[in-house]
């Protein structure tokens, strides 16, 4: 007959945690808390009609400083863009007419934002499209984290009260859109 011997492992070297295990726990649980405030994140959605408008500064190109608070009493529109977006490009002659029909007014202001994009490849496009109304830098693209943009162009025509009367997700086809769009807001 023949024996075998057990050998005799204690007990705490046979329960002794694989460290393999250990971090795929904790990847597995980091990757969920991740996906959790994802899925927070995507319930807010955009904002709403009727909402307050996130407040805002913009450091125009030329130094300029734009700040939403600061400019209750007035509509202000605006239009989130980038050099490299071609959309952006079908809507720029057409928000830059709009604009030059209401700065007589003095109580619409249009705000271009350049979004993810390099100041000369901004400059540049401004250039190209003879755009004259306040544009800069998305510096740290903190508007565009704030509105919680989907994409370019984007555009916020936000009411003299500071609340969001509307937006647009896509490039506007014409002044006569636009105009359509902003004499309503004046009139409340």
């Amino acid at each position: 007959m023949v024996e075998t011997q057990k050998e005799n492992i204690p007990a705490a070297t046979a329960r002794r945690p694989r460290w393999g295990r250990i971090l795929a726990w904790t990847g597995l649980f980091a990757l969920l808390v991740l996906v959790f405030f994802g899925l927070l994140r995507a319930q807010k959605g955009q904002f709403k009609i009727g909402e307050r408008a996130p407040n805002f500064t913009l450091t125009s190109f030329d130094g300029q400083t734009y700040d939403l608070a600061d400019l209750r009493g007035k509509v202000v529109v605006m239009n989130l863009w980038a050099s490299w977006c071609k959309p952006c490009e079908q809507e720029a002659a057409d928000l830059e007419a709009a604009w030059r029909h209401y700065q007589p007014r003095g109580d619409v202001v249009f705000l271009g934002v350049a979004w993810t994009d390099t100041d000369k490849k901004s400059l540049e496009y401004l250039d190209r499209f003879d755009i004259t109304y306040p544009n800069g830098p998305d510096l740290g693209t903190r508007i565009a984290q704030a509105y919680r943009i989907t994409g370019v162009p984007e555009t916020y025509v936000i009411d003299r009260e500071g609340v969001l009367s509307y937006v647009k997700f896509s490039p506007f086809l014409s002044v006569d859109e636009i105009i359509a769009v902003v004499d309503p807001v004046l009139e409340k």
